[in-house]
């Protein structure tokens, strides 16, 4: 077999180069197992170059201080070319980190109304500080406003579950801003996010607003998280890796927004219709190869729908379409490495040792739609799980549902709460009072009401506890990237007459003496 061939250099300033050390990554198949291609092995001297083009970008104005306007055409432009290239895109996704050719399609859809939402948002920017009110301070002589400024140059550092998309989430609201930004991706899915820099050039972005720097953690992603050039980080990844990135950037004085990982509950009530709820659990739990950080891996039953319940979704879980991603209506792929693989499969060593049963799953699907390669791993249920074990405690990120059952609505919401994450969570009830209630109640950034999972541009994303801090999508994005800027004007036809004007001179001398 030949060897793979570079699927594209470094994109710095606006030009694709080679990386500086000459090393390169292979890229793996998750469903074969096999290389394809390879991605560049940046270093810190790769990241050097793309701050230092980054901030020679950001210093000419020709991005940052350009009209919101301006930057709009640009972002609806590589909208445009995502839709244009959506089953090119979607097919390079899937081969690179395993995720249902179904749900890759379905993300780049969401991808290009990323672009368009902040195209919106940067216009409205320009209104927003032509026509920013004057803040009453009490005191006439002064007119004080605000104006919403770029920040700089920023980091971006994106996970391999949605490697386009999460790029997306930062890089929109970054560029509407008028930020220049530098991408590193996770070494694991890389190549849809070369291929938003090969938009960019297409859509003739100017030279060094965007640059993509790919390469491992080590090597490219802490020399970016800790680089004094920055005016901010933007981390999605793991609780573990984000307080590195937090503490590198903190070392700089700089900010760190963080979109980190999760144990998300799912309350299933008894008045809940079992049907729509059992969808829900597998749609919390399996979309995505289970590889979500979202995920309500968590699922609470109440006791007396329990055994209805399990045996429903037993069914269910046991139906899921496990085959080749590329296939369509595949509705479960492989994981997106190996080193994930035996991860996950650990964890389901760890929750049968500890005492949890097995529903359904546990293991490699025995389905030939898969022959024996790829890093499959079966739809895997556990019941009986207690609040001590590591299946219901750490973040699997794998295709694994955790479930415990409860008595009362306090009871459900108190477990709900006993974690470390609060990324979200998830009622189904047919009770608006009591989803209301829940709703309120439960810890952490984001509730689904009678659902789970849905996410949109439009709606602020991102959790609390050790799920993080700041806000993703949305005008709250937008926020992240943005200095605010006082401006006080003092607008009195007076003196300001704080210091006494000096004694008047006498008008004429007093006489001498003779």
């Amino acid at each position: 077999m030949d060897s793979p061939v570079p699927f594209r250099q470094l994109y710095i300033g606006g030009a694709w180069v080679a990386p500086t050390k000459g090393r390169y990554l292979d890229v793996i198949n998750p469903a074969t197992e096999q290389a394809f291609t390879m991605i560049p092995g940046g270093t810190s001297e790769d990241v050097d170059a793309a701050v230092t083009a980054a901030t020679a970008a950001f210093k000419s104005g020709d991005w940052s201080r350009m009209t919101g306007a301006y930057r709009a055409k640009f972002l609806r432009a590589i909208a445009q070319k995502i839709r244009e290239q959506k089953s090119v895109l979607a097919k390079v996704e899937t081969m690179d980190c395993g995720k249902p050719i179904d749900e890759a399609e379905w993300d780049m859809d969401d991808v290009a109304t990323c672009f368009e939402y902040y195209a919106g948002q940067a216009e409205a920017l320009d209104g927003r500080n032509s026509a920013a009110p004057a803040i009453d301070v009490g005191m006439a002589e002064f007119d004080v406003r605000v104006r919403r400024e770029a920040l700089g140059v920023v980091g971006l550092i994106t996970p391999w579950n949605y490697p386009l998309l999460m790029a997306a989430w930062k890089v929109a609201p970054a560029l509407a801003a008028g930020c220049c930004a530098v991408l590193k991706p996770s070494e694991l899915a890389s190549l849809t996010c070369l291929e938003l820099a090969a938009i960019a050039e297409e859509v003739q972005l100017p030279p060094g607003v965007l640059n993509v720097v790919t390469g491992t953690g080590p090597d490219a992603g802490a020399p970016l998280s800790a680089h004094p050039g920055l005016a901010k980080v933007a981390f999605t990844g793991s609780a573990a890796t984000g307080r590195r990135v937090s503490l590198a950037a903190a070392a700089n004085l700089r900010p760190a927004s963080l979109e980190l990982g999760g144990k998300s509950a799912l309350l299933v009530f008894e008045d809940a219709d079992v049907e729509k709820a059992v969808e829900w659990a597998m749609f919390g739990a399996f979309w995505t190869n289970g590889q979500i950080c979202s995920s309500t891996s968590r699922l609470l039953v109440h006791q007396d729908v329990a055994p209805t319940f399990l045996e429903h979704l037993k069914k269910r879980a046991e139906s899921i379409n496990v085959c080749d991603p590329l296939t369509p209506g595949c509705r479960l792929g492989p994981l997106v490495s190996e080193g994930q693989y035996h991860k996950v499969l650990s964890y389901i060593e760890a929750g049968k040792a500890d005492g949890a049963s097995l529903l359904t799953g546990g293991g490699r699907p025995s389905t030939p739609a898969i022959g024996t390669a790829g890093y499959f791993v079966a739809p895997t249920v556990f019941i009986g799980v207690t609040p001590s074990m590591r299946i219901w405690r750490e973040e699997i990120f794998g295709p694994v549902l955790s479930v415990a059952t409860f008595a009362t609505e306090a009871q459900a919401v108190e477990m709900a709460n006993d974690s470390e994450y609060g990324l979200a969570g998830a009622v189904i009830s047919a009770c608006p009072e009591r989803c209301r209630r829940v709703s309120e109640a439960l810890e952490c950034g984001i509730v689904w009401v009678n659902c789970s999972q849905p996410c949109f541009c439009y709606a602020p994303w991102g959790g609390i506890k050790n799920s993080g801090h700041g806000r993703e999508l949305g005008e709250w994005g937008l926020e992240n990237f943005l200095s605010v800027k006082q401006v006080t004007k003092y607008v009195s036809p007076d003196i300001w007459g704080w210091y006494s004007p000096p004694a008047q001179q006498q008008s004429q001398e007093a006489p001498s003496k003779l």
